[in-house]
């Protein structure tokens, strides 16, 4: 354990005010009860690292649903709890605090959810996943941010070592490989010998997690700043080949997710990702993967798009295509299914028609509607659907330009039919 260290004034320097405004009646009110509450995991090795992070959760030895409701009706907070796991959230405008109650775990069988004991601080520091994880600073009176370091976590954060608390730790949570491989990456750390030994043992622990609590860690990975080299490792230990056996992450790969990031989907980037990473798989191992993952509505219906939309990619290099045609080529298909076919090609020709139809021809549309043609004489029905999708083509394909040209073509075309 680490001995007489206190981040004090680290504390009092790194929190913007509202969240010490917040910190200080919950530190009062675990006082006037007795309990001892204390900052854990992630803020405390980001506060050691000097990295800005507001990811805040507190544990207190003793109830700690109890101490939110207080904390909440004083505060103001929203308050979501959770009883099984004796956790609760506080909402703020802008940031977020989790408490719960100090306690141990107990797994029924690998990648089952815990069954949860309340416990001591030092209890519940020792059943968490990383050595880096598993530190604590307290926010009572009588040591306010002293360090609590049970597990050696401050020394391999000066080595800069990832390291798994306890030998059966990834076959009791699997998802534990999958983070392990986000904070390597993300810290520029490297996993300590007897880890990676570990990890590369209980790669096929993953099978026995839910696709829900796959899919979350995959899109934590995908939201890191550059997942390709996350993805790039996990390709080459073979936990990509645990998912699909088909699935791959090479140099292109990679090469495609740093132009994804040029695009202008920043808000859509997680789903962007998905398209790619299963691009060189086939339509039933998509399927496969979208019911792994148990991927959602619209990330799955772009996933499937990009894999039809590939089998007919090849007809944009026609150098005689016209603008109706890449319009009804592509307008069927997701806009991120599009991009990703774009990302993946080499084609010039088809880069210059899929920026054509992303830039103007999705944009274009008639300026007759179906209701005046209606007045002048065509029905309702097939035939009026039929006249104004040729007359949307020759608008694409620059044969008509305004309202008077459209309106004469519809009209002699209701002669024809």
């Amino acid at each position: 354990m680490t001995e007489n260290v206190n981040l004090t004034s680290q504390v009092e320097r790194y929190l913007p005010q509202q969240i010490k405004g917040i910190l200080g009646p919950i530190g009062e009110e675990a006082n006037l009860s007795g309990k001892r509450l204390y900052l854990v995991g992630g803020f405390v090795r980001d506060l050691l690292l000097k990295h800005h992070s507001l990811d805040l959760d507190l544990v207190i030895e003793g109830d700690a649903i109890s101490l939110a409701k207080h904390i909440a009706l004083i505060t103001g907070a929203k308050l979501l709890i959770h009883p099984h796991f004796r956790t609760a959230k506080l909402g703020y405008s802008n940031f977020t605090l989790d408490i719960a109650t100090a306690r141990n775990e107990t797994y029924a069988r690998p990648g089952a959810l815990p069954t949860v004991n309340q416990a001591t601080l030092l209890t519940d520091l020792s059943r968490r996943d990383f050595s880096i994880n598993a530190m604590a600073i307290s926010l009572n009176y009588d040591n306010y941010g002293k360090l609590i370091d049970p597990c050696g976590g401050k020394s391999d954060l000066d080595k800069q070592l990832i390291r798994v608390l306890h030998p059966d730790s990834f076959r009791e949570d699997a998802t534990r490989i999958l983070r392990a491989f986000r904070y390597q990456q993300r810290l520029d750390f490297t996993f300590e010998k007897q880890t990676e030994k570990l990890i590369r043992r209980d790669i096929c622990m993953l099978d026995t997690i839910t696709g829900d609590r796959l899919r979350n860690e995959l899109e934590l990975i995908l939201r890191e700043e550059c997942p390709e080299r996350i993805l790039r490792q996990l390709e080459e230990i073979g936990v990509l080949k645990q998912f699909n056996s088909s699935l791959r992450f090479g140099k292109e790969a990679s090469k495609e997710f740093i132009k994804a990031r040029s695009y202008n989907t920043a808000d859509q980037l997680y789903s962007l990702y998905l398209c790619l990473l299963i691009y060189p798989l086939s339509n039933s191992e998509v399927e496969q993967f979208i019911h792994r993952f148990n991927i959602p509505l619209i990330s799955a219906g772009a996933m499937k798009d990009t894999i039809k939309l590939k089998g007919k990619l090849h007809l944009l290099t026609d150098p005689s295509i016209k603008h109706s045609i890449i319009y009804s080529l592509l307008n069927q298909y997701d806009v991120l299914a599009i991009y990703a076919n774009s990302i993946t090609s080499e084609l010039p020709a088809i880069h210059t028609n899929v920026e054509l139809f992303l830039s103007r021809l999705r944009n274009i549309k008639t300026d007759i509607k179906g209701e005046e043609l209606i007045k002048l004489g065509i029905p309702a029905g097939p035939v009026l659907g039929r006249i104004l999708k040729a007359v949307h083509r020759a608008r694409l394909d620059g044969e008509v330009s305004n309202r008077e040209e459209e309106l004469r073509l519809a009209l002699s075309l209701k002669k024809v039919k």
